[in-house]
């Protein structure tokens, strides 16, 4: 599920949406009302519940060969993805929706490097919201590797050291980290 030309992708369990108005997300760090979008590189972020907490790793121009094999690995692909073993089932049955924005007015936002999109006015989807469908096979489709893990700190901690690029999103409803 990406966004064809022209358009940003909105993700929500929410499948009744007309209109997106801008807020203040209680977890951004910019302080003003915006409406939020991801492009089509950024999309497999969201393919997740929307509250699962995830770690995210890809290969980028300049990525150590020994931090590929190691945190991506052999015949892993160029993106890995993580969750925690207690979020499989919500992957497996959330009903997830994409909401087709026109890409107009939208800016990247994030720094050193974009990691959505975000528009200051009111935004009318182009169309009805579609279902995702099934998030394991979209990732399968893309050859993004999925791992589910029993934590995801280890894994997070072993990717932020590296010369991968990488997100996290709503780490803080993972379970915590191990003491020692």
């Amino acid at each position: 599920m990406r966004p064809e030309p022209g358009q940003v992708l909105h993700f929500s369990e929410d499948p009744s949406i007309t209109r997106f108005e801008p807020h203040v997300a209680a977890t951004a760090a910019l302080r003003y009302p915006l409406v939020w979008a991801v492009d089509a590189a950024r999309s497999p972020d969201y393919w997740f519940p929307r509250n699962c907490p995830r770690a995210m790793a890809w290969a980028r121009p300049g990525t150590a060969p020994a931090d590929r094999d190691v945190i991506l690995g052999p015949g892993g692909g160029d993106r890995v993805h993580a969750i925690e073993y207690g979020w499989l089932d919500a992957l497996r049955t959330v009903a997830l929706f994409a909401y087709r924005l026109p890409a107009a007015g939208f800016a990247p936002v994030g720094e050193p490097e974009p990691h959505a999109l975000a528009c200051a006015q009111p935004v009318t989807p182009l169309g009805p919201p579609e279902p995702v469908g099934s998030l394991l096979r979209l990732h399968d489709e893309a050859g993004i590797q999925l791992r589910v893990l029993p934590g995801l700190w280890p894994f997070w901690d072993a990717v932020v050291a590296s010369s991968l690029g990488f997100s996290g999103i709503r780490l803080r409803n993972a379970r915590p980290r191990p003491a020692g």
